[in-house]
């Protein structure tokens, strides 16, 4: 297979995970009904099980190819197997029952089915392997695959068995870790985990979080990333708040990539000063409207990024997952992501 294309040396783009998923494979009102699924939501694909895994493969090469003809840097698979970013790989593991959910409380007041834990958590698979190898064999570009991290995993099912929260938090380390050195192995060049849920119990995460994120990549020398957000901009439309409960701890963690969320909630991007020499995936492009913002608009947001990070410590990227966008949105926005980084890029190297 060939070599992927070089990056460019300042301000190269990336898509942080999914891409939408086109309407004749998946049911986008099921979709939307069963709110970001944690346990099995089979009902919201459109293809019968018999021809199923073909057409996933189909959009798959779509969504490649979207990200490649926009201009993306990094690349992903677009999450396109998935039913939501999580229950595709924790409901694979054993030692979970998704058949008799019980209920979490996402936010304030909103409860939501999840998984209960009834034995040891454990890998007994690989999950996103093959994924992985058919993104390498059509993507041109350098690539990223994904995982739910650990401290989100273990908020978003109900312990049984453990009755510990860190005893469970690093059980599921140990599975994603599994996962992880093997996407090494298929031919990553990012692994990245998804930790959104760091802000649902910020005192837990300052106990627990580094130690799982760190457990989490043992052994894995390519580049280390962990994404975090408030939740999908189409989702969760409202304001979002202007500051994360838990980011600058990141610091003395082993990643070397943060993706962030910034452009939708209006982030202080101070905050980004205290993450030491970590390369941060600024989110520029605003995911709770379908509007695309021109090229412009996006090079002011990266521009404000570099008032306080050096030009090779931002990497631009969405906000967060494009999956409930309409499609043709998504491209655009990604069309102006790489048109916005090419701006700037020139008036760094002064050939504005």
């Amino acid at each position: 297979m060939p070599e992927p294309s070089p990056l460019p040396a300042l301000l190269p783009t990336s898509v942080v995970g999914s891409y939408p998923q086109p309407d004749w494979l998946v049911d986008k009102d099921r979709l939307r009904g069963h709110n970001v699924p944690r346990v099995d939501a089979a009902d919201i694909w459109r293809p019968t099980p018999e021809v199923l895994a073909q057409a996933q493969d189909d959009a798959t090469r779509l969504a490649i190819d979207d990200m490649e003809r926009a201009g993306v840097d990094i690349v992903t698979d677009g999450e396109i197997r998935r039913e939501s970013y999580s229950n595709h790989f924790v409901l694979a593991l054993a030692g979970l029952d998704p058949s008799r959910p019980g209920t979490v409380e996402a936010r304030p007041g909103r409860l939501i089915q999840a998984p209960r834990v009834t034995g040891p958590i454990r890998r007994t698979r690989p999950v996103e392997v093959e994924d992985m190898r058919f993104l390498r064999r059509h993507a041109r570009r350098r690539t990223r695959i994904t995982l739910p991290g650990p401290f989100t995993l273990a908020l978003q099912c109900v312990d049984e068995v453990y009755g510990d929260r860190e005893a469970l938090i690093m059980a599921f380390a140990d599975a994603v870790n599994a996962e992880a050195r093997d996407l090494q192995a298929a031919g990553a060049d990012v692994i990245q985990i998804d930790e959104p849920w760091l802000r649902a119990d910020p005192a837990a995460a300052r106990r627990h979080a580094v130690k799982a994120i760190d457990r989490a990549f043992a052994g894995v020398t390519v580049q280390r990333a962990a994404h975090l957000c408030f939740g999908y901009g189409f989702v969760v439309p409202d304001q979002k708040p202007a500051a994360y409960p838990f980011l600058e701890e990141l610091a003395a963690s082993t990643l070397d990539q943060i993706s962030i969320e910034a452009a939708q909630p209006a982030l202080d991007l101070d905050v980004l000063r205290a993450l030491g020499g970590k390369t941060v995936m600024l989110g520029v492009l605003d995911l709770s409207t379908a509007e695309v913002e021109t090229a412009e608009t996006v090079a002011a947001r990266i521009r404000s990024g570099l008032k306080v990070l050096a030009p090779d410590r931002l990497m631009p990227a969405p906000d967060c997952g494009m999956k409930y966008l309409p499609r043709a949105s998504a491209y655009g926005k990604l069309r102006a992501l790489s048109q916005a980084a090419g701006l700037v890029r020139r008036e760094l190297t002064g050939q504005a």
